[in-house]
């Protein structure tokens, strides 16, 4: 890639914000408004899938265990458990509906039985200072309620795909769970990859990306945070848009365009 080529990318990263903010973030690579405290939607699942994967990998929680769903778990927006008629999962099972369809109903339950403290410290653990889940899902979200399920920055969430590199056995877990993840429409949506190859690879076909990724949707918000992986580079990256409600179509643009910019950036697409 030129310099001049570079340079445009750049400034197309620069021109992003429209009605809002629109953080995006590659370590050592890309920082922009990577610092800003924003909301993060559903993107703030990675934290309890998170510690999930690590109680696993450190035997503290067999996915195996059946969870009971509860009535007070049950919740709508996005996810399948609502419209299905079984009343125990299993931990695992839980997990993979959260990383895959972004189930609410899911999360509640598993983040009732991991519970919010053991999340919290496992987030600690893991460097995130700013970025934290407040609360269950709640749909609809009152006054009376925490502000948002989750907040952070998308410079402590890229950091964190970063380390997602599959040297530990939780960080396998959560790439496997992350791969299935059935939303492709922010940041990959315009880049040529394979949305149903689950398989990690040791490097994808040349002018590829194989992308493991959570989003985020709600009201003013679109996020998304993930790992890519091209012929010949890895990246950890998060773009985190949030704007006011009813511009949420612009902020699906800028995802977008920071994931062109970002995938070239880094030498991962032509």
């Amino acid at each position: 890639m030129t310099d001049d080529a570079e340079d445009l990318m750049r400034d197309d990263l620069e021109d992003l914000d429209g009605p809002g903010t629109v953080a995006v973030s590659v370590p050592g690579l890309i920082s922009r408004h990577e610092d800003a405290e924003l909301v993060l939607a559903s993107t703030g699942k990675l934290l309890l899938l998170a510690a999930a994967a690590r109680g696993i990998a450190a035997g503290a929680l067999d996915p195996a265990e059946p969870v009971e769903i509860r009535p007070g778990d049950r919740c709508g927006g996005s996810g399948l458990l609502g419209s299905l008629s079984g009343d125990l999962w299993t931990a695992g099972d839980l997990a993979v509906l959260v990383a895959s369809v972004s189930d609410n109903t899911a999360t509640n339950a598993l983040l009732r039985r991991i519970g919010l403290d053991r999340v919290a410290e496992a987030a600690i653990g893991l460097g995130f200072t700013r970025t934290r889940v407040l609360d269950r899902i709640r749909e609809p979200r009152l006054p009376s309620h925490p502000p948002a399920f989750a907040l952070g920055t998308a410079g402590e969430l890229a950091r964190f795909a970063d380390r997602l590199d599959g040297t530990e056995e939780w960080s396998r877990i959560m790439l496997r769970w992350m791969a299935h993840n059935t939303d492709r429409s922010l940041v990959p949506a315009l880049l040529p990859h394979e949305p149903e190859d689950r398989e990690i690879p040791a490097a994808p076909p040349r002018g590829m990306v194989w992308v493991a990724n959570k989003t985020g949707t709600d009201t003013g918000v679109r996020a998304d945070v993930g790992v890519m992986i091209g012929p010949e580079r890895r990246i950890g990256y998060a773009v985190v848009a949030n704007g006011p409600a009813g511009s949420e179509h612009a902020l699906v643009r800028s995802a977008r365009r920071a994931g062109l910019s970002v995938a070239r950036l880094a030498g991962l697409t032509l």
